[in-house]
């Protein structure tokens, strides 16, 4: 069988909650797996799958040039089953040209009840979080869906990597909570604010937590270096200096997680730590990470959920006060334990 996903990294990380739910349905089943090129490190040590490959169908030089690439592909795979875990335009499209040059796959399951799909369920009410259609989706074709949170396979490089991180930081199981605080640049209005961080982290260390360490990618360096540099040498700022699976790792023996609405949270939700999600222009209701230890957070405004790229007054940011969160991560925190 073939199992469709591409999007950005939030989203493929949700799906490998997906990926588990198909691979305990089907156990000894031979299954592939086609993502981008970007992501397709992510899954290098799969167990799940025993092909992945990638087409970039995002380049915008050569199209129809991957696009053939792609058909052939996947024709060649004499797949039974595939899973369309993206149904979006292109993806209904590939399949439906699939068919149209002989490629007659006899079950194609997705999230609407379309041409190409056969197998799909009824439609949701809006907005729906994309995981719950997904799983709607796996229960039209029979395939239980209750897998909590991600599943990734972390390499024991990644494991040892993270050993040392911690031992040269002193960083202690239970004693230090790690912070997300940027997001790609072209969005930082999910950014909650430098200064607020730098806020909730000096609260933190105050009430007795020993370290706070930041965690971010390129996009966050400047966001990360204003936090430390009004908190003490208490915070650890590890921005820049991580590889994508070192996050739930570092995250794993954290007392607790504060992250906005970036890819790095759908990353730290492979680990069952209690984790508030700060929520401002993006929609809870569609892009909170998997699981029970996750919360979000946000300003009752009307212009929430507006999803734009500029603001003159970042209000919804700028409502939630550190007091404010720092009182809803000690909750979290207290139901967790």
């Amino acid at each position: 069988m073939l199992l469709l996903k591409w999007s950005a990294m939030g989203d493929v990380v949700i799906a490998t909650a997906l990926f588990e739910d198909i691979a305990q349905a089907f156990p000894g089943r031979e299954i592939h797996l086609n993502t981008l090129p970007v992501w397709e490190g992510l899954f290098v040590e799969d167990s799940r799958f025993s092909s992945v490959f990638a087409v970039d169908l995002r380049a915008r030089q050569g199209q129809m040039q991957r696009i053939v690439e792609w058909l052939q592909r996947v024709r060649a795979g004499h797949y039974d089953l595939v899973i369309d875990l993206q149904c979006n335009d292109r993806s209904r499209l590939l399949l439906s040209l699939l068919w149209l040059v002989g490629c007659h796959i006899p079950y194609r399951l997705g999230n609407r009840r379309q041409f190409p799909y056969n197998i799909a369920p009824a439609e949701l009410p809006k907005p729906v979080h994309t995981m719950t259609r997904c799983r709607a989706a796996l229960e039209a074709g029979g395939i239980s869906a209750t897998t909590p949170r991600p599943v990734l396979s972390l390499p024991q490089f990644n494991h040892a990597r993270v050993d040392r991180l911690m031992k040269a930081h002193e960083l202690r199981e239970g004693h230090y909570a790690v912070f997300m605080p940027g997001c790609n640049a072209k969005g930082y209005l999910k950014r909650w604010g430098a200064a607020r961080y730098a806020a909730l982290a000096n609260r933190f260390h105050e009430d007795g937590l020993v370290r706070i360490v930041l965690i971010g990618g390129a996009d966050e360096v400047d966001e990360c270096q204003a936090i430390a540099e009004t908190c003490g040498e208490w915070l650890v700022n590890l921005c820049g200096q991580t590889e994508i699976f070192d996050i739930p790792l570092l995250c794993q023996p954290a007392r607790l997680i504060v992250a906005n609405d970036t890819g790095g949270a759908h990353l730290a939700s492979v680990s069952t730590t209690p984790m508030l999600v700060i929520c401002g222009p993006t929609d809870p209701r569609r892009v909170k990470p998997l699981g029970d230890n996750v919360v979000t957070l946000q300003a009752d405004l009307p212009c929430i959920n507006c999803y734009r790229k500029t603001c003159s007054h970042h209000s919804c940011m700028s409502m939630l006060t550190p007091d404010r969160v720092w009182q809803r991560v000690q909750k979290l925190v207290q139901e967790a334990a």
